[in-house]
C-alpha cells in the first residue's frame, strides 16, 4: 500500500485551517472530450485542489478516457468517487473508499469493499477510508435510489453528529456528507457546524451547492472540502467564482492566525 501523501496533505491543510475545493466530474454528464478539456483548462487556471471523478451510476464507457485526459493535462490529484466496485480505474491517484454509514445496506457498508480490496491492495492508488453520509436535500437523488437507503433528515443534526462520530471511532479518516447531485437544497449550516465541532477528521460537503454564497457558507460553517459538480457543468463561470472565494477565504484565515 502506498504512503498516503495526498491524504496527508489534506489532513495537514485542515489542521492549519486551509479550505479546499473539489470539482466533481461525472463521466456520464460530460458531453464530449472537447467540453471536458475546456473544463479541465478552467480548473487548472483557477487552482482547483482535487478532481473527484465518478458517480452513483455510470452507463457510458467514458470513465477511463476521462481520467486519462485529466491526468495528461495536469498533476492535480484525481480522486475516484465510485458508485460500486465496477467503477475502479487504477489510473487515479486515490479512491474515496466509501462506507455508507448513514444507511443500513450491508453491501455498501462492507460488501463492495470485500470485492474491491484485493485489487486496491495491489494498486499504487492511495485508499482514503471515508464515512459517506447521505443528507436529505429536498428531492429523491440517484445515490439514495441506487443505494437503497434513506438519507438523514435535513433537520436532524443530532443524528448526523452521532453518525459522524461513530465513523471516526471506527477508524475512518474522512467524513463526506452529501445531499446528492442536483439536490434542491444544500446541507444546513447548522448540521455542518455541529458535525465539524464533533469530529477531528476532515469534513467534505457536497450536493446542492449551486452558488458562490452557498460554497462560502459551507466553508465558514466548517467544511474542509467543498465539492461541486452539477452546477459547474451547467455554468463553468461558477468554478472561477468559487475558487476565487476559496482563495480569499484562505487568505483571511491566514491573517487571523
Amino acid at each position: 500500500m502506498t504512503e498516503k501523501k495526498k491524504l496527508n496533505h489534506l489532513i495537514e491543510g485542515k489542521a492549519n485551517g486551509q479550505k479546499f475545493f473539489a470539482l466533481l466530474i461525472d463521466p456520464d454528464k460530460v458531453h464530449d472530450r472537447a467540453s471536458l478539456q475546456r473544463l479541465i483548462n478552467v480548473a487548472i487556471e483557477n487552482e482547483v485542489d482535487f478532481f473527484f471523478v465518478g458517480g452513483s451510476l455510470i452507463v457510458s464507457d467514458f470513465l477511463s478516457s476521462c481520467i486519462s485526459d485529466i491526468k495528461s493535462a495536469t498533476d492535480i490529484p484525481i480522486i475516484l468517487f465510485p458508485g460500486n466496485n465496477q467503477y475502479i480505474d487504477l489510473q487515479s491517484d486515490a479512491i474515496l473508499y466509501l462506507s455508507l454509514i448513514s444507511g443500513r445496506n450491508p453491501d455498501l457498508l462492507i460488501g463492495q469493499h470485500v470485492l474491491s480490496a484485493p485489487i486496491l491492495k495491489r494498486s499504487k492508488m492511495e485508499v482514503w477510508p471515508t464515512g459517506y453520509m447521505l443528507i436529505d436535500g429536498g428531492n429523491k437523488t440517484s445515490v439514495s435510489y441506487m443505494s437503497n437507503t434513506n438519507p438523514i433528515p435535513h433537520d436532524k443534526s443530532d443524528i448526523a453528529v452521532s453518525t459522524a462520530i461513530a465513523g471516526e471511532l471506527l477508524g475512518l479518516q474522512l467524513i463526506y456528507m452529501d445531499a446528492g447531485s442536483g439536490a434542491d437544497k444544500m446541507i444546513s449550516e447548522k448540521m455542518i457546524a455541529s458535525v465539524k465541532r464533533a469530529i477531528d477528521i476532515p469534513l467534505i460537503i457536497g450536493g446542492g451547492i449551486n452558488s458562490v454564497a452557498k460554497a462560502k457558507n459551507a466553508w465558514k460553517s466548517g467544511a474542509d472540502v467543498v465539492v461541486v459538480g452539477n452546477a459547474i457543468e451547467q455554468n463553468s463561470q461558477l468554478l472561477i467564482e468559487m475558487t476565487e472565494a476559496k482563495i480569499l477565504l484562505n487568505q483571511q484565515l491566514q491573517r487571523m492566525q
